[in-house]
């Protein structure tokens, strides 16, 4: 092909994807730019927020107690998930057409009433402490909300579809045949879960766990909800700054910090697995 002709011929297609890219910018790219904006020149211009943030013992808490939920409802949805998407798997059509469909109509349901039904489920006089104290097997209630215990369990909840969904996907595209040769080599079935199924796996379990991860870390009306004071993360606290004391700077700072951290671990996961594991949660 000619120079020109090629030169035209890019020249169509990015007038073709104009209209996109102008979108993206609109929606994505000025929005992120004002608040880098926000958060330097506000209230007057240099890195004093990133600074009062890293330097403040309560805001240090905060992230802390972030990166502790997320890393939590990570493992805890990891644990869950896996025996599901396996069942979901070797289970016969119609019953893995039955856990998916299970699986996906707890996604569309209302993000607040699951909250709220948490709410009911683990207080005091909820249905699950009424249970365990009619069993005999605890002699007052449990403290099941407000607290770190109701953050993880309500999270978990509402997070574990987005890790059995790219487990799936991943088991779904394995070859029985591998671990039916592994087993003909002599390869006991925990030789062969470790050494070949996990392996086989780890770009959908890289995929489910950034997803969840990313996803806990910026999670507000669940944490609110069923978490005390001494659980705020950073999302709440963002939302404090912003709307309660009208500090933009500083909320834009946080905000812009957690960005950061998920760009970055995007990053890891790119250079570990490539756009593999990228695919798995499609």
């Amino acid at each position: 092909m000619r120079p020109g002709a090629a030169a035209r011929r890019n020249a169509r297609e990015f007038v073709g994807v104009a209209p996109a890219l102008a979108l993206v910018a609109l929606v994505f790219v000025l929005p992120v730019a004002a608040l880098l904006l926000r958060s330097v020149l506000e209230p007057q211009p240099g890195l004093q927020n990133y600074a009062e943030i890293f330097a403040s013992a309560t805001y240090l808490r905060v992230f802390e107690n972030t990166f502790l939920v997320a890393a939590l409802v990570t493992l805890v949805t990891l644990s869950l998930g896996f025996p599901v998407a396996w069942l979901m798997t070797i289970a016969s059509p119609t019953w893995s057409g039955l856990l998916f469909a299970i699986v996906v109509l707890s996604m569309w349901t209302n993000l607040l009433t699951r909250t709220y039904a948490w709410m009911v489920l683990l207080q005091n006089t909820g249905v699950i402490n009424r249970a365990l104290l009619g069993l005999g097997l605890i002699s007052q209630p449990l403290p099941l909300i407000n607290n770190l215990t109701g953050v993880v369990i309500g999270m978990t909840y509402i997070l574990l579809p987005f890790m059995i969904l790219p487990l799936h996907a991943a088991m779904r595209d394995l070859d029985p045949a591998i671990l039916r040769a592994a087993a003909l080599c002599g390869a006991t079935r925990g030789q062969a879960f470790r050494l070949i199924f996990l392996p086989l796996l780890a770009s959908g379990i890289a995929a489910g766990a950034l997803m969840v991860f990313v996803m806990a870390l910026g999670y507000y009306i669940t944490p609110a909800l069923l978490g005390g004071a001494a659980n705020m993360m950073l999302a709440e606290l963002i939302a404090q700054l912003i709307q309660s004391l009208l500090n933009w700077g500083l909320g834009a700072a946080a905000a812009f910090a957690l960005l950061v951290v998920t760009l970055a671990l995007y990053a890891v996961q790119f250079r570990a697995f490539g756009f593999g594991a990228m695919r798995e949660g499609r």
